[in-house]
């Protein structure tokens, strides 16, 4: 069956998507899956409701918006692939005894480029006991104008991702004070379709499942070089080295699911964050949000690696 899939943007803790592709996975179950990606992350839930393409990744916070300002919002997950945020919170100077009263005071970048690290550090700050309104923040950039910024001693702390915090630390400008992946599940990302295709393509799903845990099993069973040596053509400008260590240092902290089931705990926790900072209104249950069906069913089948 031919399948579009949206690609929520280019980012490499989204590989085991590219691997399911490079690996054959969408193949050994019968499916011809396209990719398309849309002019920004805002938009894919919106595409799939409207029938551009059949299944989607991304966070679920997106259905979780869908459903807070639509009840008739009929997008669902059923698949998880990012079980922890992937995001690092950097400093320019070394920092071991990090606690979140730490970022209250220094000038503090936060992610512009997209919603949901930022509303997940708000989440740790209130769980702390501080009012994210005390962090200074500093005025909106991209990712890579706040390395700079950092570099420049423009600002004292920044939010990213990889491979820009693996480059920063390597530099010597950037220090770890905060591995966002350490707070424990946090659901970042999940495979998502709409209620009204899993009752016409039951199978369809299914086989969509069974693809990525097998290409869960494989990354699991392998090095982050020879994954990176997999999906290097998605990532062109990423160094195969860099690519390799932070490969394994996802695998090492565990943001990486290793099965395709959506933590209860870890969607509740994303839930919570998104009521906490206002992005939604009233909290959905973990079944409004979730199709638990198809992932419990491939667990319980335990199909070989890919």
């Amino acid at each position: 069956m031919k399948l579009t899939l949206i690609e929520n943007f280019r980012a490499l803790f989204y590989a085991p998507f590219y691997a399911a592709a490079e690996l054959g996975a969408w193949r050994a179950e019968g499916l011809d899956v396209g990719m398309i990606t849309p002019k920004t992350s805002a938009e894919t839930i919106q595409i799939l409701a409207a029938g551009g393409a059949e299944v989607s990744w991304g966070g679920p916070m997106r259905l979780m918006i869908a459903l807070d300002k639509d009840p008739a919002s009929d997008s669902v997950a059923f698949c998880e692939v990012v079980g922890r945020d992937p995001f690092f919170v950097l400093g320019r100077a070394p920092n071991p005894g990090f606690t979140m009263q730490h970022l209250v005071g220094p000038r503090v970048a936060t992610v512009s480029e997209v919603p949901t690290p930022w509303i997940c550090l708000q989440r740790d700050l209130v769980l702390a006991g501080i009012d994210p309104g005390q962090v200074l923040r500093a005025p909106e950039r991209t990712m890579a104008e706040n390395v700079a910024a950092l570099r420049a001693g423009e600002v004292d702390v920044i939010q990213v991702f990889q491979p820009l915090a693996q480059a920063a630390i390597e530099e010597g400008i950037g220090h770890v004070w905060y591995r966002a992946s350490d707070r424990g599940l946090a659901c970042y990302t999940t495979l998502n379709t709409t209620r009204a295709f899993i009752r016409s393509h039951p199978d369809t799903v299914l086989g969509v499942t069974r693809a990525m845990h097998r290409t869960q099993k494989w990354i699991a069973a392998h090095s982050g070089a020879e994954l990176a040596g997999v999906v290097s053509g998605y990532l062109p400008d990423v160094p195969h080295d860099m690519l390799a260590a932070c490969f394994d240092g996802y695998k090492a902290t565990g943001v990486w699911s290793t099965d395709p089931i959506v933590q209860r705990a870890g969607l509740e926790w994303k839930r919570d964050a998104m009521l906490s900072c206002g992005a939604i209104s009233k909290p959905g249950t973990y079944e409004d949000y979730v199709d638990p069906q198809f992932a419990e069913r491939i667990v319980r089948e335990d199909p070989p690696s890919i």
